[in-house]
């Protein structure tokens, strides 16, 4: 196997997404099959999945996947949880032995919703407190770590090829209405599970082909809004900046692509006054979170309100490749054709988005 410095890939990693837009529910056997065809995209110290849709039963409580070092950091976060929350249920994480995937941590999900009390006292509403409560684990319970902390969705990742993280995981064996996957090529930071996309914070989760040169300064601006970034690795940032300028600040899905890949002011210049006027504020507004550097992101979102889906963005320049297909209520998006004809040879529709141009699907059924 080759190893990270032993070859760089400019264009490595792979991404792929599936949703539907009524909210049928479909195998996840779909996008491990996508992920597969891209194989040589990634070098196996990275593989990961984010499923929605996929616990409706508990459809109601923040799903928790975390995972654990040894035992007694196990028992330190149980105490922490039951503290704060009332666990509705608790199980290991199923999963099957895979030749390929090894040194795996223990791998536990909790169903968890903030005891009233707590949740008074905090003063805050239900989705920060929940994640000021992961942040507090993930930083300060050593070999504890949430990687996972929305309703009815979870992220499952581990060091590997991706298709051998989704027979790990028995991913074939949930259904959901959104799924998307990474295959990692690492370049800047080492392979190990914590570092596997997606990253996850609630609801959102992100899978990021491509290398932000505007990283530090990014992680800096961020981590002033209580954000904690511990995992050294890019993507990180790129969730934390999702969730604050959506969650906490409020902005639109478009006006997020319009910080985050923000158009040149040159291309501002030459719009109507009206958009020229929302750019230019904000550019100047947000410019701490402007994104800077190669990458394609997928962006699964629910913003607490009912609003769901899944979102593609291309760097401004679009050093990145994405492709978007259609057939009737489904839509795919991938690093590559191939990963979407594979699943489905027969689309209505298949183009590719310009640079900084987001692609937003939502779902079009409530709860």
């Amino acid at each position: 196997m080759q190893r990270e410095g032993q070859v760089r890939i400019p264009s490595g990693c792979a991404i792929s997404g599936i949703i539907n837009k009524s909210g049928r529910r479909i195998s996840g056997e779909a996008i491990i099959n996508s992920i597969s065809v891209m194989h040589d995209r990634s070098n196996g110290l990275g593989g990961g999945f984010a499923a929605y849709g996929i616990y409706p039963e508990y459809k109601d409580f923040y799903a928790m996947h975390i995972f654990y070092d040894s035992v007694s950091a196990k028992r330190e976060c149980e105490e922490f949880l039951e503290e704060h929350f009332d666990i509705i249920n608790l199980s290991k994480i199923p999963v099957r032995k895979v030749k390929e995937i090894t040194d795996e941590p223990l791998i536990w999900r909790y169903f968890v919703t903030p005891l009233p009390t707590k949740l008074a006292d905090s003063q805050l509403d239900e989705r920060e407190f929940t994640a000021k409560c992961v942040f507090s684990v993930n930083t300060r319970i050593s070999g504890a770590y949430i990687f996972s902390s929305g309703k009815n969705m979870g992220c499952f990742k581990a060091v590997g090829f991706p298709e051998d993280v989704g027979r790990f995981y028995k991913l074939e064996e949930y259904e959901g209405w959104c799924f998307t996957a990474h295959g990692r090529y690492p370049t800047n930071t080492p392979g190990w599970w914590g570092g596997a996309h997606p990253f996850g914070l609630l609801d959102y989760s992100v899978v990021h082909n491509g290398e932000i040169s505007s990283y530090d300064a990014n992680r800096r601006a961020i981590e002033m809004y209580g954000y904690k970034c511990t995992l050294q690795t890019d993507t990180e940032v790129i969730t934390y900046i999702f969730d604050y300028l959506h969650r906490k600040v409020g902005l639109t899905l478009n006006e997020i692509a319009s910080v985050i890949a923000a158009p040149f002011w040159q291309t501002i210049g030459r719009m109507s006054e009206e958009d020229r006027k929302t750019h230019e504020y904000l550019r100047v507004m947000f410019a701490d979170q402007l994104i800077t550097g190669p990458f394609s992101i997928l962006v699964g979102f629910d913003n607490g309100f009912g609003e769901r889906g899944l979102m593609a963005l291309n760097d401004r320049l679009k050093l990145r490749s994405m492709v978007i297909g259609e057939k009737d209520d489904t839509v795919y998006m991938a690093s590559e054709e191939a990963a979407i004809r594979i699943i489905e040879p027969n689309l209505d529709k298949v183009w590719a988005p310009k640079g900084g141009q987001p692609v937003i699907v939502k779902l079009a059924v409530r709860d």
